[in-house]
């Protein structure tokens, strides 16, 4: 039987929850959560006050709904540039510790140090043309630089479009022609694993647009094209940047997310999303001046960007690690950075588990967990605990729309391995059957407005992916978000994974038709569907493929094929679990895949 985490006093009044509630004269968190999504201007102006946000110019009304809750308008009449609010820290604290490899030193960088390191990018942005609005990508693994780099082009008035730098080829493409951005940022090489990532190759293959080559090492271990340039010659040395200041409701970065159909969700995040990421990192994941937050992640993840502003403006330390989270190195870097708020997804814990490696390292400076991008085991989550003596888990779920979490736990609650405990303060879903009527156990609608939902997509008609067709309850507005949730008996909540057909696969989003549509080129098969099953003792989402074998064409090791043909045209983190030949696929009467069906299939 997994072990209840019980907050002492002592946790609970040195919690920011408590702070916060102290300055609204409550001492219970259910009314402290009731008063936050029943007085939500009054929630988010108290959370913007203790965030410390700066503006430029003060808002006219904090929150406008003269357009619905489908489209609301935080901050109205106000000027600001969010990462400002990411240097309000005492100078000489730290900002960043970071270590290129085991072998290397730990390094900082002071908060003066980074704010001028961004300044000195904003410049060079100028110097070489560009203008606010401008697009710029970053494909880079999370370094210090790639951090610089994005906060660097938000003071500048770029809007940053974000790569994972695992995407093959074909991926990036899709976003660079969506975004068409004015100059690249990449990285020579990435080594990891033992292995090294041509990563200026790969984006090369397919990127028209002058790239900006950050070395691994000291030296470019590749040889540049003549219209690209490198990182030494780039960068600027003027240290002070005018900030440009920005509408609320102007892009800063642009994320992709995918849905039930091919082409990825292309998400901006504007002026106000970092204050939701800044909001949960404040009162669920009880971020503080002094601490140091790591969390294996990526620009090209919404964790990535969460990370950045969650950690900076909460006045934290961001501990960065470049090596891979499941070596021995990465472990040692938690030790030695004094890690006290460690990030993780639950099949980097898998791994952990089975290979033993982190159990040699001292983890009591880390104060809590938080785990998020995919369903959690409660065994392995009990595992985790017992690393660092016992330290509760923050559970954690929302996704790139929603800019934060929708549901999660606290540190002012009772928590359980693998349980959420809350919906996050500002936020509120009801769960429907597939009758529309509200039930324990079923998908999840959330109600509008929250700080930090997008209000639009640059590829889709953003009303009829989230909105088109949802049930009205209670005369409030619903918003569709896809996830299946369980609430237990004790009040906790259990996490079911997607409803729709979209997949978490390692913590990234992948429609099944992406999946799909690749599959389907292979000469042997007709027709195919991609599902996502939970294995047999819970955990993260596994890959299924039914196909129709085309007729006479039998292939050796199909399953070998079609894994090699999804990493390398998809992402190398994919991983095929199982595949089945079938003789037609399950379908309803208006001819769409019947995938619960081929769920119940796969769970026999």
């Amino acid at each position: 039987m997994t072990k209840e985490w019980i907050p002492d006093n002592s946790v609970k009044e040195n919690s920011n929850i408590y702070t916060a509630m102290s300055r609204v004269y409550l001492t219970d968190y259910n009314k402290f959560y009731n008063w936050s999504i029943t007085m939500r201007q009054d929630f988010w102006t108290l959370t913007t006050k203790l965030l410390g946000i700066i503006f430029d110019k003060r808002y006219d009304r904090f929150l406008d709904l003269s357009n619905g809750p489908e489209n609301p308008q935080w901050l109205k009449g106000s000027k600001l540039n969010i990462a400002k609010s990411c240097f309000t820290s005492p100078h000489e604290a730290i900002a960043i510790k970071f270590q290129e490899s085991s072998d290397c030193a730990i390094k900082e960088i002071t908060y003066a140090q980074l704010k001028e390191f961004c300044n000195r990018v904003a410049n060079s942005l100028k110097h070489e043309g560009l203008k606010p609005g401008d697009v710029i990508a970053i494909d880079m693994p999370m370094t210090a630089e790639s951090v610089a780099i994005y906060l660097g082009a938000i003071l500048f008035g770029a809007k940053v479009m974000t790569v994972a730098d695992s995407f093959a080829s074909e991926e990036i493409k899709v976003r660079l022609d969506i975004t068409k951005p004015k100059l690249i940022f990449t990285q020579d090489v990435v080594s990891r694993n033992g292995k090294t990532l041509q990563l200026y190759k790969k984006v090369k293959q397919v990127a028209t647009a002058t790239c900006i080559v950050i070395p691994e090492a000291e030296i470019h271990q590749v040889t540049l094209d003549e219209n690209d340039k490198p990182w030494s010659i780039f960068l600027s040395q003027k240290k002070v940047f005018a900030p440009h200041s920005a509408k609320p409701d102007d892009i800063i970065t642009i994320l992709f997310s995918s849905g039930t159909t091919g082409s990825p969700k292309a998400i901006p995040w504007d002026h106000t999303t970092p204050i939701k990421s800044a909001s949960d990192g404040y009162y669920h994941h009880n971020i503080q001046s002094g601490d140091t937050v790591c969390w294996p992640t990526n620009l090209g993840w919404m964790m990535g960007p969460w990370l950045v502003f969650a950690t900076l403006i909460n006045k934290g330390t961001l501990g960065l690690y470049y090596g891979a989270p499941h070596e021995k190195g990465f472990g040692q870097f938690i030790q030695n950075a004094q890690v006290t708020m460690l990030g993780i997804i639950p099949s980097l814990v898998r791994s952990w588990k089975a290979s033993k490696n982190m159990e040699t390292y001292n983890w009591q400076k880390i104060k809590y967990f938080s785990s998020t991008g995919e369903c959690s085991n409660a065994e392995d989550m009990s595992y985790l605990m017992n690393l660092a003596g016992n330290k509760p888990i923050i559970e954690y779920c929302g996704g790139t729309e929603t800019g934060g979490g929708y549901i999660t736990g606290s540190v002012w609650q009772n928590g359980k391995p693998g349980l959420f405990s809350t919906p996050a303060l500002g936020s509120e879903f009801v769960i429907l059957d597939e009758s529309g009527q509200k039930n324990n156990k079923g998908e999840v609608f959330l109600v509008p407005p929250i700080m930090g939902l997008s209000a639009k997509l640059l590829n889709r008609d953003h009303h009829e992916v989230y909105y088109k067709d949802c049930p009205t309850l209670e005369n409030k507005t619903l918003r569709r978000h896809g996830d299946q949730i369980e609430r237990l008996s004790n009040n906790y909540y259990k996490a079911h994974g997607r409803i729709d057909d979209s997949m978490n696969l390692g913590g990234i989003k992948v429609s099944s038709t992406q999946i799909e549509e690749l599959i389907n080129t292979l000469p042997e098969v007709q027709e195919s569907a991609a599902i996502a099953v939970p294995p047999a003792e819970e955990g993260p989402s596994q890959l299924v493929i039914f196909y129709v074998v085309t007729e006479d064409r039998p292939s050796e090791n199909p399953l070998a094929k079609m894994q090699r043909l999804i990493r390398e045209s998809l992402n190398p983190l994919f991983k095929l679990s199982r595949i089945y030949p079938i003789q037609a696929l399950p379908r309803t009467a208006s001819n769409k895949v019947m995938r619960r069906k081929l769920r119940e299939l796969a769970l026999l």
